[in-house]
């Protein structure tokens, strides 16, 4: 059986998180029992969420162990199959953690999921056909529900969520706005993603200054926001939206340091009766097949554009996944491993 790295989660971070918390070691991979697949991991995803689960915190998922694979999604290729569901040459994805190969026990359901990638990359079954995709799909099919007409506008625009956020709500003939950081990234999202104005929130120092810009970017308002980090922009979203609109929260990338993130002004939620949603994404697997299709199509007709940022061997991992946490990213974060 072949030599495996792995990263592991040394200690948690006090405060912010440093390259330090983790410790990259060598293993054997056991033997495959009955029932088993080995996977060799061709690319690992590196998401926010990763962050909170880091902390030994009360929150939706539990805690990461320590001295443990730091968890989370990969797609690869079956190398060894003791399993009748899987044969060497299959191309899959599941959540093999940060490590070269995973022992995956073909029978539990969800662990390990085939992909055709005649028409779409492997490497998009983790950023736009992936988790990240669906996360954008639920929270604006299923919370925001919008009509044909009304504008949408989503933070962490260019992101693998938000680049994904955009295409659907085009699909549906709506405004869509997004929120990003630099000029390269709002001009993607314009150019490439289809969004119909992007607003660089780095040019704003406070609330009512990207509240300007959104006025501007939504003259009439806003009714539906999907949230990816909380702060000083969703202050300016609340500003500026529409009654009874829907806001998505799904990420609060302004907290994941462990400071609290206070909300300006919520007295706004009972002004304008609006409706804000948080949400997992894993707790609602019955809609996944559904969004799948829909995501799936827009990246093979070239209706949604993702963009990647690769960092290349196991051992970039940490920096890589730093770098995410500060935006450094342009687009969905991938490790490649071979």
């Amino acid at each position: 059986m072949p030599h495996n790295k792995q990263v592991l989660l040394d200690n948690r971070p006090q405060g912010e998180a440093t390259a330090a918390n983790f410790k990259l070691v060598a293993t054997e991979t056991p033997a495959l029992q009955d029932g088993q697949v080995l996977v060799r991991h061709h690319f690992m995803s590196l998401d926010p969420y990763m962050r909170g689960r880091m902390n030994d915190a009360k929150s939706y998922a539990a805690p990461q162990p320590l001295g443990q694979v730091m968890q989370g999604g990969t797609a690869g290729e079956v190398v060894e199959s003791r399993s009748p569901k899987f044969q060497p040459g299959d191309k899959v994805v599941g959540m093999g953690g940060w490590q070269e190969y995973s022992v995956v026990n073909a029978d539990q359901p969800g662990a390990l999921r085939k992909v055709d990638t005649t028409h779409v990359p492997l490497s998009h079954y983790l950023g736009a056909v992936g988790m990240p995709g669906v996360t954008a799909w639920y929270g604006l099919v299923k919370i925001i529900e919008p009509k044909a007409g009304q504008t949408v506008v989503v933070s962490a625009a260019t992101g693998a969520v938000g680049s994904a956020f955009g295409a659907l709500a085009k699909a549906r003939n709506c405004r869509a706005v997004g929120i990003a950081g630099g000029p390269d990234k709002c001009k993607y999202a314009i150019d490439e993603l289809g969004f119909d104005a992007c607003i660089d929130y780095k040019q704003h120092k406070d609330a009512a200054s990207l509240a300007a810009a959104l006025k501007e970017a939504c003259p009439g308002g806003v009714d539906g926001y999907f949230e990816n980090v909380g702060g000083m922009v969703l202050d300016a979203v609340m500003l500026r939206a529409n009654a009874f609109a829907r806001i998505a929260l799904c990420g609060m990338i302004a907290g994941y340091d462990g400071q609290p993130v206070p909300m300006k002004y919520p007295q706004l939620l009972l002004t304008n009766r609006m409706k804000l949603e948080g949400f997992i994404v894993s707790e609602h697997m019955e809609v996944w097949p559904e969004a799948l299709k829909e995501l799936g199509t827009l990246v093979a007709t070239g209706k949604l554009r993702p963009r990647e940022s690769v960092a290349q061997g196991l051992e970039s991992a940490p920096e890589a996944f730093l770098g995410l946490l500060k935006g450094r990213n342009f687009g969905k974060q991938l490790v490649k491993l071979v």
